[in-house]
């Protein structure tokens, strides 16, 4: 049974993907970039892994909750799947650079890889590839805006911070 739901949260509405058993998905709304919710089955908010992500969210975003523990269903490549398992390994408040990821990987000449393959990443935030810089320190790139990348960096460092405005949320 595949469904959907909806979440609020300070860096806009997010959309949260499930099996049925593990969270397969979590995407943040971005203009003309919605993810389809049609392919993700029925809207049914009390789906069990659905619901304990909103919940782990809503205490992520308060400020009391550091680790998320949800069964995940990450479908991807292998090389992927790697990838965005060792994103999962970086400390809250931490960040490591694609070089020192790819390193942790075992494939150190692989940065490029590694960079493609966090920003394909199915689980956003939960799979914190947001925790990802480049090598000099500076924010690049990231699939849901660098102002949201900046936004939960600056939260895990220092705390629950007010709402994110994007200027494009009703």
């Amino acid at each position: 049974m595949s469904a959907y739901c909806f979440v609020g949260s300070p860096i806009g509405r997010l959309t949260l993907c499930s099996d049925g058993a593990a969270l397969t998905g979590l995407y943040m709304e971005t203009p003309g970039d919605q993810p389809s919710v049609q392919a993700a089955g029925r809207e049914d908010p009390e789906v069990s892994p659905l619901r304990e992500a909103a919940r782990q969210l809503d205490q992520y975003f308060s400020g009391r909750l550091r680790q998320f523990e949800l069964p995940l269903q990450l479908r991807g490549t292998e090389f992927q799947r790697r990838v965005w398992n060792a994103l999962t390994t970086i400390p809250f408040g931490e960040t490591r650079s694609y070089s020192q990821l790819a390193r942790d990987i075992g494939n150190p000449s692989a940065c490029r890889a590694v960079g493609l393959a966090n920003g394909r990443n199915p689980i956003a935030v939960i799979v914190p590839c947001h925790r990802v810089i480049g090598a000099d320190g500076s924010l690049t790139g990231f699939g849901g805006g660098l102002p949201r990348k900046q936004w939960l960096l600056r939260h895990e460092r220092s705390g629950p911070t007010r709402t994110l405005d994007l200027g494009f949320w009703s």
